[in-house]
């Protein structure tokens, strides 16, 4: 007799697991542990192993996958649910750019900052973004849109030489998006040109778990039926059945995708009739070293020039000091780093070139006075970091839609194709989650 096909979820990322914790259905997730990029993990000095859960000594760093991830904005009841699971301490954004040659740290977003760029250059700089506001550009790619929005100088000082980098060379043919990143409001850009404005963004505020984003991870797996290890490899949309790479297979009556768009596109071979839009890579170093001489306190800082090519540093242990492992938490000596280097999607480099790149994340930042002797160093590799849209591309929308008439609802942050962040991805989750459980009690 054959078994009743039921829905399934597919990634235990943020997304995948509230799905799971509201829908009790099973996630199937490729690695050996919940939360995708969103989760931490734990490194001893001198050490090469990842550990999953802090050591009983706690004489460790902890590291996150992707990077710094934190928790911002949010449905109040997201961020009570979260609270619910793990205690949170609440954090206010401290952020800068950085220009090496000048060893100058300028207060981000750098347009309500202009004071600190000298008075010739904020002058120039405020003249053009006055004279954006009032002309009409044409409009079409994010160059075009930073050009219109904050002029030649400040796109030749910082937006241009970051965004080759943050990018990797796409900013001159992607729509605009993201704006909110980088706020205009053009009271605060004149009154930032002479005197002090307060800090503006998404992500002004934020919270983070006490004892780490894994913790929180952990917590809502406690409570779902996750199949760990269980890599897709391909999905036969038709007969409604999934293929993992272990050999084994599942039939499904409805899919709850949190995998990243184009990978599922891919992997069900549907034809979308679109150019696919693009995405980058990340690289993400994490460092754990002796703290420099001019280290900064800053939460992450944004570099415009590298000579790694990397274009945003975080220090895990300016947000917080348990990020250090216990017996330097009170001594302040020690600094805990995640670097960024972004790729196009599909040009990983090879092991060579990742362990040369390394050293040259290490010397430069050792070279810039913030790290001293490095203690430990790992390397992660994130296949889809950024996803990015092709001006005028339906792609996205017809790629949601085609994929959930054949009952495979593609949502979350890479699932999506859309920048957003882990309570906002909770909700979408437990959202989808209460949705299909409704409809398969």
């Amino acid at each position: 007799m054959a078994h009743k096909k039921r829905p399934v979820i597919l990634g235990a990322g943020m997304t995948g697991l509230a799905a799971g914790y509201a829908s009790g259905l099973p996630v199937f997730e490729a690695e050996e542990w919940p939360g995708g990029i969103c989760s931490s993990y734990y490194m001893r000095r001198g050490g090469s192993e990842r550990l999953h859960r802090l050591p009983e000594d706690q004489e460790a760093y902890r590291f996150e996958i992707g990077g710094g991830h934190w928790i911002f904005g949010g449905d109040p009841l997201v961020l009570r649910l979260i609270s619910a699971l793990t205690p949170v301490k609440s954090y206010e954004r401290r952020s800068a750019v950085y220009f090496p040659d000048k060893e100058l740290f300028v207060p981000y977003p750098i347009q309500n900052h202009l004071r600190h760029l000298g008075q010739k250059v904020a002058a120039q700089v405020l003249e053009e973004i006055v004279e954006g506001q009032r002309a009409r550009a044409d409009v079409v790619t994010m160059a075009d849109w930073l050009r219109a929005t904050f002029g030649p100088t400040l796109c030749e000082l910082f937006f241009e030489p970051f965004h080759e980098l943050y990018t990797a060379g796409l900013y001159r043919e992607i729509a605009p998006q993201d704006n909110y990143k980088t706020p205009i409001e053009l009271s605060l850009v004149v009154r930032g040109a002479f005197e002090e404005v307060p800090s503006v963004g998404y992500n002004v505020k934020f919270v983070y778990p006490e004892r780490g984003l894994n913790i929180l991870a952990h917590k809502i797996a406690e409570t779902c039926d996750i199949r760990y290890g269980r890599r897709v490899v391909r999905i036969e949309a038709t007969s409604r059945e999934v293929y993992f790479e272990d050999g084994t297979s599942l039939g499904y009556s409805e899919l709850i995708s949190t995998l990243p768009l184009n990978k599922v596109v891919k992997m069900t071979g549907l034809d979308i009739g679109e150019r696919e839009d693009p995405a980058t890579s990340v690289l993400v170093v994490n460092v754990g070293a002796a703290r420099g001489p001019k280290c900064p306190s800053y939460h992450w800082v944004y570099v415009p020039t590298s000579r790694a090519g990397f274009h945003r540093v975080g220090f895990y242990s300016n947000v917080d000091s348990s990020f250090l492992p216990k017996s330097a938490q009170l001594r302040g000596d020690r600094v805990g780093i995640y670097v960024e280097r972004c790729y196009r999607e599909e040009m990983k480099p090879d092991a060579a070139h990742r362990a040369e790149l390394c050293r040259q994340v290490i010397r430069e930042l050792q070279d810039w006075g913030w790290i001293g002797d490095v203690e430990v160093v790992d390397l992660t590799w994130i296949d889809v970091a950024y996803t990015w849209s092709w001006p005028r591309s339906e792609w996205r929308k017809k790629a949601i839609a085609e994929l959930s008439q054949k009952s495979i609802y593609s949502i979350g942050r890479y699932g999506g194709w859309r920048f957003q962040g882990i309570a906002d991805s909770l909700k979408e989750g437990l959202s989808a989650g209460a949705s299909i459980a409704e409809r398969n009690p």
